[in-house]
C-alpha cells in the first residue's frame, strides 16, 4: 500500500470531521495576568476575524512577552444588516483570546479602500484622524496592519490609513510595525513566527466565535493547512533562495520595520525565524 495514500485519506477525514466541532461557546483560554501598565500592542483589523486568522504573534506578544493586546475594530464587515451581530462575534473571539477590544464609531468605518483615498481626501482624512487618535490614546510599542498588496481592498485601505496616521504622529512617536498579509501573500516577508500546537488549537477556536463567516465558509478548519504552507514558502522567502527549511509545522509570516523620525525603518539585518521555544519579546527589545 502506498503510505501518502493513507496520508492524504486521514488529511481528508480529519477535516471532514471537524466540520462538526461546535461553533464558539468554549469557555475563554488561559491568559496571563497583564499588569496596567504593561506595553500595549495594536492589532488594527480591517475585519472582525483578522485579529485570530493573522494574528498569531500577537498572541505570542500576549503570552510570552507580557503585552496588553488591544484589537481595533478598524470595520465591522460591509453587510449593514451584519455589523451589529459581527462586533458581538468579535467580542467573543477578543475575550476567548484575552485580547482587549476598542471599536472607533459606531458600526465601524466605511469605505475604507485605496480608492476612497485617492477620490475622496476629505472622508479620508476624517478616517486618518481617527486612526491617529488611538495611536496617540494608546501610545503602542508595536502595531499590526495588512501589508500594502493584501488583495482584498479593505485590508490594502487599512494598510494605507494606518501608515497615512502615522504620518500625522509627532516626530518624537516611536513604534514596532508588524505588517501581516491573508489575502494576499507578501513578496518580501521578513520574518517567520512558528506557532505551537496549541496556539493554533486557541486561534482556531477563537475564529469559531465568528460563526456567522466560518457557518458561510468554514475557513477556520483550513488554518492548519495555510501555516503549514507558511514553513515552505518562508524557508526561502525569509532564510534565503535555497536555503535549508526549520523544522517548524506550523508558522506565520510578516514584515517587521520601526517606526521612527517619520519614517519606516529596517530592524532586521536579513530575515529571522523566531522559534515557539523563544519568546516573542526578543523581537522588540
Amino acid at each position: 500500500m502506498n503510505p501518502y495514500s493513507k496520508f492524504v485519506a486521514d488529511q481528508a477525514r480529519l477535516l471532514n470531521e471537524a466540520k462538526g466541532f461546535p461553533l464558539g461557546g468554549l469557555p475563554p483560554a488561559a491568559r496571563p495576568q497583564i499588569p496596567a501598565d504593561a506595553p500595549r500592542a495594536l492589532f488594527f483589523a480591517p475585519h472582525p476575524d483578522d485579529e485570530t486568522i493573522a494574528g498569531a504573534l500577537a498572541l505570542r506578544l500576549l503570552r510570552e512577552a507580557g503585552m496588553n493586546l488591544i484589537n481595533v475594530a478598524v470595520t465591522q464587515g460591509s453587510r449593514k444588516e451584519r455589523q451589529a451581530e459581527r462586533l458581538v462575534e468579535l467580542k467573543g473571539a477578543c475575550d476567548y483570546l484575552g485580547y482587549g477590544l476598542q471599536t472607533i464609531v459606531p458600526n465601524g468605518l466605511e469605505n475604507v479602500t485605496a480608492w476612497t483615498r485617492q477620490n475622496e481626501p476629505q472622508l479620508w482624512g476624517g478616517m486618518v484622524k481617527v486612526i491617529a487618535v488611538m495611536l496617540a490614546k494608546y501610545l503602542p510599542r508595536v502595531i499590526f496592519f495588512p501589508h500594502e498588496r493584501d488583495w482584498n481592498a479593505t485590508h490594502i485601505g487599512v494598510h494605507y490609513l494606518v501608515a497615512d496616521a502615522l504620518h500625522q504622529m509627532p516626530a518624537g512617536f516611536v513604534c514596532f510595525t508588524v505588517e501581516t498579509e491573508f489575502w494576499g501573500a507578501m513578496d518580501d516577508p521578513n520574518l517567520m513566527v512558528e506557532v505551537s500546537a496549541a496556539d493554533l488549537a486557541d486561534l482556531i477556536t477563537a475564529t469559531t466565535f465568528h460563526i456567522g463567516e466560518v457557518r458561510r465558509n468554514p475557513y477556520h478548519l483550513l488554518l492548519p493547512a495555510w501555516m503549514m504552507d507558511n514553513v515552505r514558502r518562508g524557508a526561502e522567502l525569509v532564510g534565503g533562495q535555497g536555503g535549508a527549511a526549520p523544522a517548524f509545522q506550523f508558522a506565520a509570516l510578516y514584515r517587521l520595520r520601526k517606526w521612527s523620525a517619520g519614517r519606516f525603518t529596517s530592524v532586521l539585518t536579513g530575515g529571522k525565524f523566531l522559534s515557539s521555544t523563544q519568546n516573542a519579546a526578543e523581537l522588540f527589545a
